[in-house]
């Protein structure tokens, strides 16, 4: 039986009881017979308060042109975004993640109360990508996911710079190693615009989504198991950051797919590093693209047999087949042949340990350490943890323990890029080790442990360690232990109490009722 193209609007539409939705939509502009088409929703997250997704009114314009050169009838929608790099170090940042909810439920929520036959949603970067992937698999309506481009990098002094080296320029201006106008020359030249890709490939996708609505593919046709193993490998061969651990598992929960923490460490461990992408390599995704991009990645992962070739994409055709039309640049170093790895094992890493029973994730690429034992220096929020570091209170061999900052407790898990940063930009990033019931930024390196879970707001060990307890991380055995005997640690949690609530009303304390445990993808549905 053909798909009808029209099953989700006609309801809404069509007939006389349906009138005055017609007459609704006509005081906008929409005609008849633009209401006899296919309603495709072209959703995006504009906001103008940053670069990431400063273009999307634009590309979502070229997309709706796309869709009606095809014979659909496109409507706008957007909701908001919070950027990482903006908020990144204050309260603001608990915004990020749980903006990750709200973008995916309001795509939601307009997909159902507009009765849209399919949808395209643009996004950008921060938590709009994996929210715009959550809101299509919720929805399930022939659909497809839109990136509306990278900032180019800046150029300072001879060499690409980028928002990671304005964070790190932080740290060496704090240590005494860098003036106030080198810092502002960096903030100047790192961001030199907003992300943005070409006209044609807005208008592709426009003319893609009916298609895809005309062949009746859902996205849960696509979102299988294999689909998700194939975007570890990727994440994994490319250095990807931690968050794509918390993301991915959150995207599989809306898809109804079984995915679990481990198996990140399964398959990254059978995963060769062959992208030299920064912070631990040496180049930006711009140059990744121009390499061959992700087709040439795909094709390579292929050639090793460390990819389902059969999975199928959004195109119709599968993986193997995309891969097949892979242009490699010649000459190219950013995505390395299999024989040529820079590590016979992905980025990604999963520990556990009594101080992490449900797990933790640190990014390994880059990072040459496999083992440190230290002195815990605890504390209770990222805040205190920045200034000790922009103070010089930390010193080579600490073990950072920055708690209460994760899905609950913070509320939010908010990135700590502004610390990372800062102890590399002190000379300190190959000498300490930071662990947190928080989260990291992609651009974030060094021996640096995220999404500890238990949490502390749960009552997790995390949030029994004292300052001068000994820690210890150990990559090849796969834990992280806390170095205190079991009747120490008996009698220091049954005198733990859970800290208050930061926020008791509103949607950071709606969101801190309700999420998950970071090892479940932080969730909240």
């Amino acid at each position: 039986m053909a798909y009808d193209s029209r099953q989700h609007s006609r309801v809404m539409i069509d007939g006389p009881d349906r009138a005055p939705a017609r007459s609704y939509l006509k005081s906008v502009g929409f005609t008849t017979d633009d209401l006899k088409k296919p309603l495709v929703m072209v959703a995006h997250e504009w906001i103008g308060t940053m670069p990431c997704n400063f273009s999307q009114r634009m590309l979502a314009q070229q997309v709706m042109a796309g869709v009606r050169a095809a014979g659909g009838t496109p409507m706008e929608v957007n909701t908001i975004s919070i950027s990482d790099g903006i908020s990144m170090g204050t309260e603001g940042m608990k915004a990020s993640l749980i903006s990750r909810e709200v973008i995916a439920d309001s795509i939601e929520l307009c997909g159902v109360g507009y009765s849209f036959d399919a949808v395209v949603i643009i996004v950008g970067c921060d938590k709009t990508i994996p929210a715009g992937a959550m809101a299509l698999a919720r929805l399930n309506l022939p659909g497809l996911i839109l990136y509306s481009g990278s900032i180019a990098p800046g150029r300072y002094e001879g060499h690409d710079v980028t928002i990671q080296d304005v964070f790190e320029a932080v740290g060496r201006h704090a240590a005494g190693n860098m003036s106030e106008d080198a810092l502002e020359a960096i903030v100047d030249a790192a961001c030199p615009g907003a992300g943005a890709c070409e006209q044609s490939v807005g208008e592709a996708a426009g003319e893609l989504v009916m298609d895809v609505l005309k062949r009746g593919v859902l996205p849960r046709d696509i979102l299988t198991r294999k689909a998700f193993e194939n975007g570890i490998r990727c994440a994994a061969s490319t250095g990807g950051s931690t968050n794509s651990v918390l993301h991915l598992l959150a995207i599989a929960k809306e898809a109804g797919v079984a995915l679990d923490i481990d198996d990140f460490d399964r398959i990254s461990e059978d995963t060769p590093l062959i992208g030299d992408l920064r912070p631990g390599g040496r180049y930006v995704a711009l140059d990744m693209d121009r390499a061959g991009g992700t087709p040439l990645l795909a094709q390579r992962l292929l050639g090793a047999g460390k990819l389902h070739g059969d999975a199928m994409t959004v195109t119709g055709r599968t993986i193997a087949e995309e891969a097949a039309k892979a242009v490699e640049t010649p000459g190219q170093d950013v995505i390395l042949p299999v024989e040529k790895a820079l590590k016979p094992t992905g980025g990604l890493v999963i520990l556990k340990g009594n101080l992490a029973p449900d797990g933790c994730v640190i990014k390994v690429a880059g990072e040459e350490r496999t083992e440190h034992t230290g002195p815990a220096r605890v504390f209770e929020c990222e805040e205190d943890a920045f200034h000790a570091v922009s103070e010089g209170k930390i010193r080579a061999g600490d073990v950072l323990v920055i708690r209460n900052e994760g899905p609950r407790g913070g509320p939010g898990m908010r990135e700590m890029l502004g610390v990372t940063a800062a102890l590399v930009g002190a000379g300190l990033g190959e000498e300490v080790a930071l662990l947190t019931d928080g989260r990291f930024s992609g651009a974030t390196h060094g021996l640096m442990v995220g999404h500890v879970a238990p949490e502390a707001a749960t009552g997790g060990p995390i949030g029994l360690v004292h300052e001068g307890d000994t820690i210890s991380i150990d990559i090849t055995g796969r834990r992280m232990d806390l170095h205190v005997d079991e009747a120490e640690l008996a009698k220091r949690r049954a005198s733990w109490t859970p800290r208050p609530p930061r926020y008791t009303r509103g949607v950071f304390a709606k969101y801190a009722q309700q999420v998950s445990s970071a090892a479940q993808g932080a969730v909240t549905s």
